[in-house]
């Protein structure tokens, strides 16, 4: 199957335009086949415009549906921007390729040039290309050299692409005179693009042509491009297709073509799916096998990912492995270490949905019965080989969910929750599997399931206890939406109505309500938080021993984990009070070990409070262990209420790297599961984190459809990671009034805190800010309500930081006092850049007093600090400071250019020769925007801040 389908020819040049948009998730590779086009703009072309004098020749290898021919287009339309000429063929299977017809469609174009070749070239060439072509002797020398020719000339008028697509299916002849012709290519302004479908080049291929494989997407990009798609599904029906489509590009737009709001996930699912189109794809391939391999494919495909190949021919009732030849040899499957792999996702689905019910039926019941006793395969095919309800099946589900839930796969155990459900005889016990398929969904960490799950539940459940459960699952999916007004309302309005009457089930509803309260920073919340806490502490102590025989959260059912709960809840509810003893609780031994849940809720509550009292450390190792208990990929829990925390906490303690990686791996996890409240933060404490290294931010921040659409004042964690971010990312422009302007919003105009934690640990920063512009006094009422706020023992850091913060803004304190007091502390140290910031300001201090070797101690200590913290601004400030103190003057700028990567080098050097940023990026294969934003991170490094700075600068070295 072609990725598409298109003619061959040539592209006429139509002059600059906007660049074509590339594929979803293909960037890097984007990059890579643009670097190729070693194409100079306009027709003049310079020997020096082929790079190193090797060939321009790339082979773009990937399964059908990858997006190679996409590539390849996205080529042909770039070099047309660039006024290249584009000469381009593709090959057909459809039937046995004639000699030299790849050629032919090639040059077809440019035949007219054949007169301009030397005699015995042009009849080698005519003899190839003619009517009887391959008939005939042929000088194979001749034509090959004619060909050479032949691109030569027409390279010395303007630049050439050769792209030809799907090169397995291209005549052997041809592909030999190309791959000889590329060779030689090495002072020639052409470059050659191939594509091919498979994991390894075709026959023919030399084994050094270079080659460019195109993997399956990422997740992110997965579910990017699935959102991309008109009326995609949501929910459950999201994630089956993206682990359906296994990261196949084709797969995921056809699959969601198909789908159409229902499941559309495996096969047996009981949502109908279109699927005539993925079948018409596949038709011919497929008919061209024998009836029995036919047959073993729909086996194949009503298997599981887990069944291995001894399964499926059980079930098939096959001895040997005679009957998979054909569609091994037509490369639609694969066999190795006893697994059968089908090549194409969508091949999987055609081979599936082009039998009768009947036949399916028949499959999935041999597949049951060859997997005799294992609960879960046979529960799954037994599923869907029913017809309308079935206890028995149902009972088989529950199992294997339970069994899925003990191993981690929390989107396996719901997936087997919700199904039991589905095939439940009546409605208590469907309501009692739904409740648990919503907390598997809620562990799973997808609130689109959840809602899902939950109006069914809602449609059938008569039980209040059940309700409980629910509401817990269905108001932390409302929160990580954002909704946290009708997250706490769902909460509280059942908490009133039905108090839950297990100890579990109130301890839950306690922490849900807890973590909402965080994120929306209301007073109206955490004023209810002491009675939710103290009526389960009242249900628990009725309760006693009955705990570990509860239904609603059996994982929560052991005291410890209980105590952890309450901990938590307490620490929030006065953590100038409670957070300390709290913690000790936490910290303390266990009466005996816990595992699974138990064991994270515990980490993820110790690691909660240890951060509200900032123990860095102790919080950072906590996350680091509950983050080993993740479970399978894609699994979040109760994690996705802590990434934010955990990212901060890494950021603040200088390792910066594990943030950075971590906030990644969020930003993927944020988009499979459409998690805008997670998206919102990590984007803000990317940018914090960009800001502290020293580099800009181009463009406008935090303009997304998130922010616009987000209510920031039920929020307020959020909008304060938001305000700091464009306060720290206005500081390293220079623009100290924005700085001021944002990170003066952390607070109201009384001083109190937006957010109760946030906004004081942000005090010191805001101080620094209001010097800069003369606003010290309105930071020094801002810092006595944080004082106030603090109580009589405020944590270390938070000392440190008012004492920062003292020292910068407040009249009629001692700055060297307080400076002192913020640096003499051994603590200081766990805060790396907190501590290296509070030097370079008591050096500057100390400067402006005269006191420059004191100075000197003061910003080598930053200087060594910025440097193993790579903070290029704060490097910058305290090379400035060290100048301005007497010691040795700037660095050539050959060594300031040192700090550069290779590539800002080179864009650093042509912007100071005068090329615009579209000339850079003609040059260096990079868009525009993307020179201007290296250039946004170059100045900072640099100690400058425009070209004209740059110029001088380089030129004067």
């Amino acid at each position: 199957m072609r990725d598409a389908v298109f003619t061959g020819g040539e592209h006429s040049p139509t002059g600059p335009g906007p660049r074509p948009t590339p594929p979803i998730g293909r960037q890097a590779e984007v990059d890579r086949i643009l670097r190729s086009l070693d194409v100079h703009h306009g027709g003049d072309v310079r020997a020096g415009d082929v790079r190193g004098g090797l060939p321009q020749a790339l082979l773009v290898l990937g399964e059908a549906g990858t997006g190679k021919t996409q590539l390849l287009r996205l080529a042909e339309d770039e070099a047309v921007q660039r006024r290249a000429r584009v000469l381009w063929a593709h090959g057909w299977d459809s039937e046995e390729p004639q000699p030299f017809a790849s050629l032919h469609q090639l040059l077809l174009p440019v035949l007219g040039e054949l007169d301009t070749l030397p005699a015995d070239e042009r009849l080698a060439l005519r003899t190839a290309l003619g009517p009887a072509a391959g008939t005939g002797p042929l000088d194979g020398t001749a034509l090959r050299a004619a060909v050479l020719t032949l691109l030569g000339r027409l390279a010395r008028t303007s630049p050439v692409l050769l792209a030809v697509d799907d090169i397995q299916d291209c005549d052997r002849d041809s592909m030999d005179v190309l791959f000889s012709v590329t060779r030689r290519l090495t002072d020639q302004a052409v470059t050659v693009l191939f594509t091919a479908r498979g994991e390894a080049p075709p026959a023919g291929v030399p084994a050094d042509f270079p080659v460019l494989p195109l993997g399956p997407l990422s997740r992110r990009a997965s579910a990017r491009l699935l959102d991309a798609q008109p009326g995609a599904p949501v929910g459950r029906a999201r994630l089956d297709l993206l682990r359906q489509a296994e990261g196949n590009p084709l797969a995921i737009v056809e699959l969601s073509r198909a789908a159409h709001g229902g499941t559309g996930s495996a096969p047996g699912d009981t949502a109908p799916r279109r699927t005539s189109r993925i079948q018409q794809m596949f038709a011919a391939r497929l008919d061209a096998l024998p009836g029995a391999t036919r047959r073993a494919l729909l086996y194949a495909a009503a298997a599981l990912r887990e069944d291995e190949l001894t399964t499926v021919m059980a079930a098939l009732g096959a001895h040997d492995l005679t009957v998979w030849a054909p569609a091994e040899e037509a490369g639609l499957i694969t066999i190795a270490d006893g697994r059968l792999a089908f090549r194409n996702p969508l091949m999987r689905t055609a081979a599936y949905d082009r039998h009768a019910a009947k036949a399916r039926q028949q499959a999935h019941r041999d597949l049951a019965a060859a997997r005799g006793r294992l609960p879960a395969p046979r529960a799954w095919h037994l599923a869907a080989a029913a017809i309308g309800p079935d206890e028995s099946v149902a009972t088989a589900l529950e199992e294997a969910a339970a069994a899925a839930h003990r191993a981690g796969d929390c989107f396996g155990a719901a997936k087997a929750w919700e199904e039991a459900a589905r095939f439940s005889d009546g409605e208590q016990d469907r309501a009692r599997r739904l409740a648990r398929a919503l907390t598997a969904a809620s562990d799973f960490g997808d609130p689109a399931w959840v809602r899902d799950l939950y109006g069914r539940f809602t449609r059938v459940n008569r039980d209040p206890e059940l309700l409980g459960v629910a509401v817990c699952a269905m108001s932390g999916a409302l929160s990580l939406l954002s909704f946290q007004r009708e997250a706490f309302d769902l909460l509280l309005d059942a908490w009133r109505h039905t108090p839950p009457a297990r100890a579990t089930t109130s301890f839950a509803l306690a922490a849900i309500a807890t973590g909402i309260a965080r994120q929306s920073g209301l007073p109206e919340h955490r004023r209810w938080l002491p009675e939710l806490r103290d009526h389960a502490v009242r249900v628990a102590k009725v309760q006693q021993d009955r705990c570990a025989h509860e239904d609603g959260f059996p994982e929560l059912a052991e005291r410890e984990v209980l105590a952890s709960l309450e901990s938590f809840v307490s620490a929030e509810i006065a953590p100038a009070a409670q957070a300390g003893s709290a913690l000790r609780r936490l910290t303390a031994p266990v009466s005996r070990p816990l595992d699974g849940p138990g064991r994270l809720t515990r980490l993820l509550a110790t690691a909660s409070v240890a951060y509200h009292v900032d123990e860095s450390e102790l919080c950072a190792e906590r996350f680091r262990q509950a983050g080993a208990l993740r479970g399978t990929e894609g699994t979040l829990g109760p994690r996705v209420w802590t990434l934010a925390a955990h990212v901060e906490t890494l950021i603040g303690l200088g390792r910066w790297s594990e943030a950075e990686a971590l906030i990644e791996e969020g930003r993927a996890d944020a988009v499979v599961h459409r998690l805008p409240r997670l998206a919102m933060d990590l984007e803000a404490l990317a940018v914090i984190l960009r800001a502290l290294s020293g580099e800009t931010t181009p463009g406008t921040l935090f303009t997304g459809p998130h922010w616009r659409s987000v209510s920031l004042d039920e929020n307020r964690a959020t909008h304060a990671r938001m305000l700091r971010a464009r306060g720290l990312a206005a500081m390293v422009v220079g623009d100290a009034e924005g700085a001021f302007r944002h990170l003066r919003a952390l607070f109201g105009q009384d001083g109190s805190a937006l957010d109760p934690f946030l906004s004081p640990r942000s005090v010191a920063e805001l101080a620094a800010a209001a010097q800069r512009v003369g606003r010290q006094e309105e930071a020094a009422g801002v810092l006595r309500r944080v004082r106030e706020s603090q109580g009589d023992r405020p944590t270390t850091r938070v000392t440190l930081l008012m004492h920062h913060a003292a020292a910068l803004v407040e009249e009629d304190a001692d700055p060297e006092h307080h400076f002192r007091l913020a640096l003499v502390n051994t603590e200081a140290a766990t805060w790396p850049l907190e501590r290296a910031e509070t030097r370079l300001h008591y050096a500057i201090w100390l400067r402006r007093r005269r006191r420059p070797l004191e100075a000197r101690v003061q910003l080598t200590a930053v200087l060594e600090e910025a440097s193993r913290l790579d903070a290029r601004r704060l490097a910058a400030s305290a090379r400035g400071e060290l100048r301005a103190s007497g010691v040795a003057g700037a660095p050539a700028p050959a060594d300031r250019l040192a700090d550069l990567t290779a590539q800002q080098q080179q864009i650093a050097r042509l912007a100071a020769n005068g090329l615009s940023n579209r000339e850079i990026g003609e040059r260096l294969f990079l868009s525009p925007r993307t020179v201007g934003s290296h250039l946004y991170n170059v100045y900072p490094k640099l100690g400058i801040s425009s070209r004209h700075q740059l110029r001088d600068l380089l030129h004067d070295g």
